[in-house]
Order: C-alpha cells, then structure tokens, then sequence
C-alpha cells in the first residue's frame, strides 16, 4: 500500500494499490463479477426513465434502504467477500460502514453521469470510501455552484481506494466519462454509512 495522494485539499485522498498485488485483485474482480446479484434499474432523469449505463448493485445491513434518480432499494445481505472487505477498510479508516454500493462497468460505453452523493440518509459530510478492481478508468470532478475552481481528473486503478469526505459531497460533483479506448471491466464499491433509512 502507498501513501495517500492529496486530490482536494483534505477532501479527497487517493491510496494506490491498496488491495496488493494483481493476483489478489483478479481474484476479488472475478468473484464480484460471478457473485453478485447484478441489476440494471431504470433511473429517472428530468422526470424521463432511462436504464441505467452500467449495472448495479445494493449490499447492506438490515433495513438500510437507499433512495438516488427517483429508486429506492433495498440491500441484500452481505456476503463474505464485501464483509471482509468492510473489515479491512474500517479497521484503515476507523470508521463504521453499513452499506456499499456496486457498480460494474461492462466496458468504455458504461458511465457514471455527474452527481454529488449528497442524499439525506447520508448525512451533511458522509465518508464515502471507493474501492475499484480492474480496468482503469478516469473520475472528473466538476466544481459545484459557489465553488471556484477548475475541473479535475484522476485516474482510478485496479487496487486503488479513493476516500471523499468531509464538504466533497458539496463542493464538488464527480463522473466516470465513456471513453473511446479499449477499457475492459472494471468494478467499484462505494462503502458508506446510512444514518437515516429511507422509510417502507
């Protein structure tokens, strides 16, 4: 594992290789890959359906339902390979997760629109810790209104976990752009804690 690598100020750190060596993370990408109940939901953008440009997933403790684009879901029950990635983040970072959210994207046509994980069950500043296996792809951050700024972009590699925290959600919106190159799968788990469930 690496040091952390400042991206916004005290925001947004990024840690390479934080998973160790390839074999370990060919392992996990071809274990989430195979057993993962995999989705692809319809998504609700200026009041029109779309199906969401990758698949998705919603992992979680008991009762943590999660509401983004006009869907709530609700989480399946850990299985042993998130738990135990859970562990090992929450024992580096000393905080407490109860929910992920996995994305599998298929390829350089799948994307991540720009947004802001800034729903109420999260909280004012969540801690928001993204783990990606696989294909690298490029994350831009996009300054939100009242904050100056130009855009970024960082590259996301197999092994890597990027920590948002802090007034990121706010401050900044954040998307996976398609790209033109050959990009094979990648996968990516945001770890996060619900502090209000949406209700039934």
């Amino acid at each position: 594992m690496t040091e952390g690598v400042v991206v916004l100020s005290n925001e947004c750190l990024l840690f390479r290789r934080f998973f160790g060596g390839s074999d370990e993370t060919a392992n996990i990408l071809k274990a989430l890959t195979h057993d993962i109940s995999w989705q692809q939901h319809k998504v609700k953008v200026f009041n029109r359906e779309h199906l969401t440009p990758r698949l998705t997933a919603w992992y979680g403790d008991q009762g943590m339902r999660y509401s983004y684009s006009g869907c709530t879901h609700e989480p399946l029950p850990w299985i042993p390979l998130l738990s135990d990635i859970r562990t090992r983040l929450e024992q580096f970072l000393n905080q407490s997760f109860n929910s992920v959210l996995l994305n599998l994207y298929r390829n350089g046509d799948d994307t991540m629109g720009g947004h802001s994980d800034d729903e109420k069950e999260l909280g004012a500043e969540p801690v928001i810790a993204s783990a990606s296996f696989g294909e690298t792809r490029r994350m831009v951050f996009h300054p939100r209104d009242g904050n100056s700024g130009k855009s970024l972009a960082i590259d996301l590699e197999d092994s890597s976990l990027l920590i948002m925290q802090g007034a990121c959600q706010r401050r900044w919106k954040h998307s996976i752009p398609r790209t033109r190159q050959l990009a094979g799968p990648r996968i990516n788990l945001t770890f996060r804690k619900i502090l209000n469930p949406v209700c039934e």
